[in-house]
């Protein structure tokens, strides 16, 4: 479904702040598989998301998406087909405009539904059966500035939007680290029945190990842009959280260095 084949990027190349974050880095995700990634500071986790998502090219290798080379597409055309959260709740929505206009954005990704006269009513009610489903009684709210809502009720709408036409590929970037506990959980929960519901194929990046080893089917660590631990099956069902600190630390010879990490 999602490969990337020995992909390398590095930042500012030729001055002293160069850096090299990835080198050779390859990845493959089977469809409907729902991987979470974890790693300390600047492994490379969300440079890979970045990179899929076409923030920025590739210097080498190759990035193919259901069959498809994406390396070089514009970042606006993968758009059609990958959805996108980022770890801002502000990110990823119009706050000027309202609940049901954002949606219509959305909506309107997919160019079947794209009419001259706006939606119908049919879709109009469509939509706020859909918002309805985020039990956060925003189907009553469908007039009001994306911008008055609260980061958990933005996270989630913006879920939704991602979602309303289904992606070939889910990328989630710390989607719930701005938020606080309680309203984690609940976009949380939600991303898990959406993700099910329409068998996603999805990357999450988390700060929360246990959340980590707790939704989708396959965990990776990572470490100064390279995988250290891929965990699956048996494996990642008998992981815990201090036993995988514990083999992060043989691995690497250091502690893991994100404090969000280690209080979560």
């Amino acid at each position: 479904m999602l490969t990337l084949d020995k992909i390398s990027k590095t930042f500012d190349p030729g001055t002293a702040g160069e850096k090299k974050v990835l080198e050779n880095f390859s990845l493959h995700l089977d469809r409907g598989e729902f991987v979470t990634v974890i790693g300390s500071n600047g492994a490379g986790k969300s440079t890979i998301i970045n990179a899929v998502s076409g923030a920025f090219y590739v210097d080498s290798g190759r990035i193919t998406l259901d069959g498809q080379d994406i390396t070089f597409m514009k970042d606006y055309r993968r758009a059609h087909f990958i959805g996108r959260l980022f770890q801002d709740p502000m990110q990823g929505t119009a706050p000027s405009m309202s609940v049901e206009e954002n949606l219509s954005l959305a909506f309107i990704r997919n160019d079947e539904h794209v009419s001259p006269f706006g939606l119908s009513a049919h879709e109009k009610k469509y939509l706020r059966d859909r918002v309805a489903t985020l039990e956060l009684g925003l189907e009553n709210r469908m007039n009001a500035r994306v911008g008055t809502l609260s980061g958990g009720q933005r996270q989630a709408l913006t879920l939704l939007m991602a979602t309303l036409v289904t992606p070939k590929l889910l990328m989630l970037d710390e989607h719930t680290a701005a938020l606080d506990p309680a309203t984690a959980e609940k976009v949380l929960a939600l991303t898990k029945s959406i993700v099910a519901e329409n068998k996603l194929t999805c990357m999450m990046i988390t700060h929360n190990i246990g959340s980590a080893l707790a939704l989708g089917s396959r965990t990776i660590m990572m470490d100064n842009g390279r995988i250290l631990f891929d965990l699956r099956g048996e494996e990642r069902t008998r992981m815990t959280v201090p036993a995988l600190l514990d083999r992060f630390k043989e691995a690497v010879q250091k502690n893991l260095d994100n404090d969000r990490m280690l209080l979560s």
